[in-house]
């Protein structure tokens, strides 16, 4: 089923009568980990940045359809949101929960489900140009490869609330403005606390990978991913309406040498998956409680396979940066004395 939003006419900017400025665009969870790098990032190309805040939405919500009759009912924030992105030619919305180990909740379901479907619907209001609404990869699951079909296998409450924002937008009709959600992998950057961790791991005896260590791994890097979401915000053309982040050419030993600054022991891969096996069993029982460190844990051994799309077609692939960023935050242990 699909719903139509009431769409107004397009507010203008503050001066009475004035067209939308071209290049001001709108951020909303600016403050956040990849927020603050895309403003830089932005402000950096001569780009004028619009800091927005994002509302705190709670949803009930346990399909598409429910989530829709949610968006629908908040008129009065819509209102107020197009209000705040009047003017702009992109929003780019970077807030959400990013709790990949979280449990379920209606703050995640709000933050992660149902506040991507007020926004794009605010920026039609608004006469926006392009939406991007950055989700994750991890709503496709488990599956050997990740593409930018809208096919998703969700395992986790996480990963559950943003195949449901996902499944909202597609579900959304009518409107102007261009809707693209980008499906970031397993970013890192040099502040981040996951990416610490990482280090610490993989300088330590723990560093393991699955076989020889070839495999492709989704781990990737700010630079890259803000500088994706930069280029499509300013492609003229039309862009697909799920595109993933580009593979920027690492391995699971490749990561984990990065990071530590040693190569990792390689384990018996039936070893791996019946670890991960009884793993997931247990953590099922739990309440998913250990599925994000179990998902960590998958990663490190096996990565995940990526299927070139719209970035590759096009010629539209980031410089690759992950190999740099990792080896910036390697744990430096102190010399004996």
């Amino acid at each position: 089923m699909t719903y139509s939003f009431p769409h107004h006419p397009a507010v203008q900017s503050s001066s009475a009568g004035e067209p939308p400025r071209p290049g001001v665009w709108a951020v909303l969870g600016s403050s956040g980990f990849i927020g603050s790098a895309l403003c830089a990032s932005l402000r950096a190309a001569g780009l004028s940045v619009r800091a927005v805040t994002a509302p705190r939405l709670e949803s009930s919500a346990e399909d598409t359809e429910g989530l829709l009759k949610e968006a629908f009912a908040l008129a009065a924030v819509r209102a107020e949101l197009a209000d705040a992105l009047a003017g702009a030619d992109v929003v780019i919305n970077a807030a959400g929960l990013a709790t990949p180990g979280g449990t379920d909740s209606p703050a995640l379901r709000g933050a992660n489900g149902l506040l991507p479907l007020v926004v794009a619907d605010a920026a039609d209001t608004a006469g926006v140009r392009r939406f991007v609404h950055l989700s994750s990869a991890a709503v496709q699951g488990h599956r050997p490869f990740l593409d930018e079909t809208s096919y998703v296998q969700p395992f986790s409450a996480y990963s559950r609330s943003k195949a449901l924002g996902e499944r909202g937008l597609a579900a959304r009709s009518g409107g102007s403005c261009g809707v693209v959600t980008i499906r970031a992998t397993s970013v890192q950057g040099p502040q981040r606390p996951t990416t610490v961790s990482l280090a610490r791991l993989a300088s330590s005896p723990l560093a393991t990978v699955a076989g020889t260590g070839s495999a492709p791994s989704p781990v990737s890097s700010v630079d890259s991913l803000v500088q994706f979401v930069r280029t499509v915000g300013l492609h003229s053309g039309p862009v697909p309406a799920v595109v993933l982040q580009p593979w920027e050419q690492a391995t699971v030993a490749g990561v984990l040498e990065a990071a530590g600054g040693r190569k990792p022991l390689r384990l018996p891969q039936w070893l791996c998956r019946s670890a991960l096996r009884i793993g997931y069993r247990l953590s099922s029982l739990a309440g998913e409680r250990l599925h994000g460190p179990l998902r960590r844990l998958e990663m490190m051994w096996f990565g995940q396979r990526q299927v070139p799309g719209w970035a590759e077609a096009t010629g539209n692939v980031p410089e690759p940066r992950v190999q740099e960023v990792l080896r910036s935050v390697q744990v430096r242990e102190p010399a004996n004395r």
